[in-house]
């Protein structure tokens, strides 16, 4: 079950309402949001649930067992138990398959390994699970006595699917003190249809143009026009995709009660790649910084160790985004990127005026999306040499066509719609609230008049359109 689906919003969200509305008790107000988030994630394939109910019930025996341990080491090895049972679980759902067929390819095996199918949401739920037996065993948290609490707190369905990635030590002590006030009620509604929106209007539609462009793969030339607007709509429509579904979380986990840290902070703005990453997939990188980063010593052993540290969490930031060399290239694009900017280009770059800071970080963005997009490395060059008016034929280098008639025709459909998109994705509402803050009644009822609008027009759009899942639920 998706946010964007008529059966979501028609059906399974008023009945959760109902249900926690006739129910006023605490601990049943939480089996009730077990029930619900389970039925959320078990929705067309209810055999993962199994897999989900493993994980945690593995990790919740190891995290009472090395808080009843009496020496350091039985609790690490407790700990490195609960760690290892995740991480197998993990390892061989989403790169077993992997792994092997690229040894098989290596070596010229004759036999490949057919792919494990992929539980939905995985890796989001893999983390959280992770979190708490570490945040247990630092003493970040307490443990919890009771298994149903942990089962709400890795099954919760706003961030089970596709996050943000919720950290134990943030949200343990909402699991028993959480209240539902009107207000907080109200404004996770206004969130929610914001990012229901932002899915809906922008990311499909920018995702729906994007497949009538003439891309890499197809058989076909690329043209420069195609090129750059294919990395230019992608570029968006991960944006509002991605950043859609967190807007929804955290709408979603605002009305229960919960509340989840921002996953987004408009990284379009960046003007350098440092920036960029404190602004996308917030909660993945403070994950990556606290549980891998800084446990391997940080920037505290010195710039060689420094450096060592940041491409292995960047190498796994892009393996963790899936079972493909593409995003292993991905994680390591961008960590020597991060390397060269914080050791080499730092005093160079703050040289250069704020604008060009912000172009070439732009372009190095889209550039990054595009080997986020293909899995194959020859689809990847092709659509790179497209963006400097280059093909590789024939055993050389050729100068492709300026446009094709399919990026011509994508222009004609629909006109300016890229350029509104992309100004949506810069901070305008915030400002447009800065400037309607000293007029309260104004405000609010445009935001009331804006929230019913919204979701007028998203439902409307949502019946006319086919299925199309978030981009993350594949991670």
């Amino acid at each position: 079950m998706v946010f964007s689906s008529l059966t979501f919003l028609l059906l399974f969200l008023p009945l959760l309402y109902l249900a926690l509305f006739l129910f006023k008790d605490r601990h049943w107000r939480n089996g009730v949001l077990i029930v619900f988030s389970l039925f959320f994630y078990g929705w067309g394939e209810p055999v993962w649930i199994s897999a989900m109910l493993f994980s945690t019930a593995v990790n919740y025996i190891c995290a009472r067992l090395l808080c009843a341990a009496k020496s350091g080491f039985v609790k690490k090895l407790w700990l490195t138990l609960g760690v290892i049972a995740s991480i197998c679980f993990l390892f061989y759902f989403k790169y077993s398959a992997f792994l092997f067929n690229s040894f098989a390819e290596l070596f010229r095996f004759g036999f490949r390994m057919e792919p494990p199918r992929l539980p939905i949401g995985i890796s989001f739920y893999t983390f959280q699970i992770l979190t708490y037996t570490v945040d247990v065993y630092r003493g970040k948290a307490p443990m919890l006595k009771n298994p149903l609490k942990l089962l709400l707190y890795i099954s919760c369905f706003p961030q089970l699917i596709a996050g943000p990635v919720v950290q134990y030590g943030d949200i343990a002590g909402q699991l028993d003190s959480r209240r539902i006030l009107p207000d907080d009620f109200v404004s996770g509604m206004r969130r929610f249809v914001l990012g229901l929106s932002k899915k809906v209007l922008l990311a499909n539609i920018c995702g729906a143009a994007l497949e009538e462009l003439t891309l890499a793969g197809s058989g076909a030339s690329m043209s420069l026009a195609g090129g750059w607007l294919g990395a230019f709509l992608y570029t968006l429509q991960l944006y509002f995709d991605f950043s859609a579904y967190s807007d929804m979380a955290i709408g979603l986990g605002k009305t229960l009660g919960f509340s989840y840290k921002e996953n987004f902070n408009y990284p379009y703005v960046s003007r350098s790649i440092t920036e960029f990453w404190r602004r996308w997939h917030i909660s993945l990188g403070s994950f990556f910084r606290d549980y891998v980063y800084i446990p391997l010593g940080g920037n505290r052993k010195g710039t060689a160790r420094t450096v060592l540290n940041m491409l292995i969490v960047w190498s796994l930031t892009g393996l963790w985004h899936g079972a493909s060399w593409n995003f292993v290239a991905w994680g390591a694009y961008y960590g020597l990127l991060l390397i060269l900017e914080r050791f080499v280009l730092s005093n160079v770059l703050d040289r250069l005026p704020g604008l060009l800071r912000w172009a070439l970080t732009f372009v190095i963005v889209m550039v990054g999306w595009v080997l986020f997009y293909y899995t194959d490395f020859a689809n990847v060059a092709q659509h790179v040499l497209s963006l400097i008016g280059l093909e590789y034929s024939g055993g050389g280098f050729h100068a492709v066509a300026l446009s094709d008639a399919a990026a011509a025709a994508v222009l004609r459909k629909y006109t300016v719609y890229p350029l509104l998109a992309f100004v949506l994705s810069l901070p305008v509402l915030p400002w447009l609230k800065g400037r309607l803050s000293a007029h309260e009644k104004l405000s609010t009822a445009l935001q009331n008049l804006g929230t019913v609008s919204l979701l007028a027009v998203s439902l409307l759009f949502l019946v006319g359109q086919s299925y199309n899942p978030f981009i993350y639920f594949r991670f």
